[in-house]
């Protein structure tokens, strides 16, 4: 057996590796577990956790006719044609399948058959194809889909008459620059959508783009946003809008996001939050404003009872008020900090009071860095060092070296 180790050893270095595709800020979704649940027997299990609650049916047994098409691996109901070079999408695929992937072919267009029969579809990726095209009644078999992955494609729009039964849609990487009033309209089950890297303006879209949805996350990241769209969904709870190009938040932009927890405006060109703004946001818990242009904490931050994590390096602060993060009175705030980035700005970590970070659970939580200074090569770090004390902690600035 030793002869065949090289052999070994090399098959195991292709693995480890074997280049990912996954975008770094998507979600892990089933098609990132799918093959390794078919390996480990535990895709039967995901299919009933999916069928649970469900109006119960006679089991639908499968056909001994039933086909697979070619080049394609048909296994517990899921169909895998990804990386075939595809042109177009393939016949004969089994009625009763639950997941159907697509991805990374050679795609251009949606047919108006090309999914007929396909009612038991729960999940359908389309991802990294040349798709340009939808036809509008594309998606009308497809009456229990619940998650539609049609991200790196060249969309122009969003597609018409997606399946009312949709929860989650990706639709980020594409071409859209519109979207137009009731673009989601009679998605009432939709929780999740990603469109962000579209080429969009604020005037993208139109009064009433979202009417109707009652999402909890929306991402809409690397597009060509100036301000933030004052017309999404009030029940979101997790809105991103990183890498856009948003010069301010103003009063009233957020005055309609009462329910957010988190809230992802990094990597904009933010100089200034206008007083007041973040009162509107009584239940964010983090607040990523790093990478921007801000010259100062932004007011508000104590009056946030639940803020735990603030993310505000990388800005141009040069100072930090005593109480800047913390409310003066105790027992105001419901839960302490567990993580504020302040590192990458011109403020002098010996210059901000350790009373400032009073509220902060740990010393870890706090990162702190000079500006230019560097330490052979490393970037000079400070961290708090609590001072143990029964009545109220006291906090010594303590400065460490961490690698650039």
């Amino acid at each position: 057996m030793w002869p065949h180790y090289p052999l070994l050893l090399w098959l195991c270095a292709v693995r480890l590796l074997s280049p990912s595709s996954a975008l770094p800020f998507e979600q892990r979704g089933f098609w990132d577990f799918t093959m390794d649940s078919l390996e480990k027997g535990e895709m039967m299990t995901m299919i009933r956790d999916e069928e649970e609650g469900s109006t119960p049916t006679e089991p639908t047994s499968v056909p001994t006719f039933a086909t697979c098409p070619f080049g394609c691996q048909c296994h517990l109901r899921v169909v895998q044609c990804s990386d075939l070079g595809l042109t177009e999408v393939p016949q004969n695929i089994p009625l009763d399948t639950k997941f159907l992937d697509l991805q990374n072919n050679r795609i251009q267009e949606i047919k108006e058959n090309d999914f007929k029969g396909l009612t038991n579809l729960y999940a359908l990726s389309l991802r990294n194809n040349l798709i340009q095209k939808v036809h509008p009644k594309a998606f009308l078999p497809l009456k229990h889909m619940q998650k539609l992955y049609f991200s790196k494609n060249l969309l122009p729009t969003v597609p018409k008459n997606l399946p009312p039964s949709l929860v989650e849609l990706r639709i980020h990487e594409n071409r859209i620059k519109k979207v137009a009033a009731g673009a989601f309209s009679g998605l009432g089950s939709m929780n999740c959508i990603e469109m962000g890297a579209n080429p969009i303006h604020n005037s993208g879209f139109e009064p009433g783009a979202f009417k109707g949805l009652k999402l909890n996350y929306l991402r809409i990241s690397e597009a060509k946003l100036t301000g933030v769209p004052k017309d999404l969904p009030d029940s979101l709870q997790e809105l991103h809008l990183d890498h856009n190009e948003i010069q301010a938040v103003e009063l009233e932009d957020l005055s309609r996001y009462k329910n957010l927890i988190r809230l992802g405006l990094g990597f904009n060109h933010i100089r200034n939050i206008e007083n007041g703004s973040l009162d509107y946001l009584p239940r964010l818990r983090e607040l990523h404003l790093d990478n921007n242009r801000l010259t100062r904490v932004p007011t508000g931050l104590p009056d946030l009872k639940y803020l735990q994590v603030v993310y505000l390096h990388s800005n141009n602060i040069d100072q930090v008020g005593v109480n800047d993060f913390c409310p003066r009175g105790f027992g105001m705030k419901r839960v302490f900090y567990n993580g504020i980035s302040l590192f990458s700005n011109p403020v002098n970590y010996w210059e901000v009071q350790p009373a400032t970070f009073r509220c902060v659970t740990d010393r870890l939580a706090i990162q702190f860095g000079n500006y230019k200074n560097k330490v052979g090569g490393q970037e000079v770090m400070a961290v708090f060092t609590e001072l143990h004390h029964h009545c109220s902690p006291f906090l010594l600035m303590e400065p460490i070296l961490v690698h650039s």
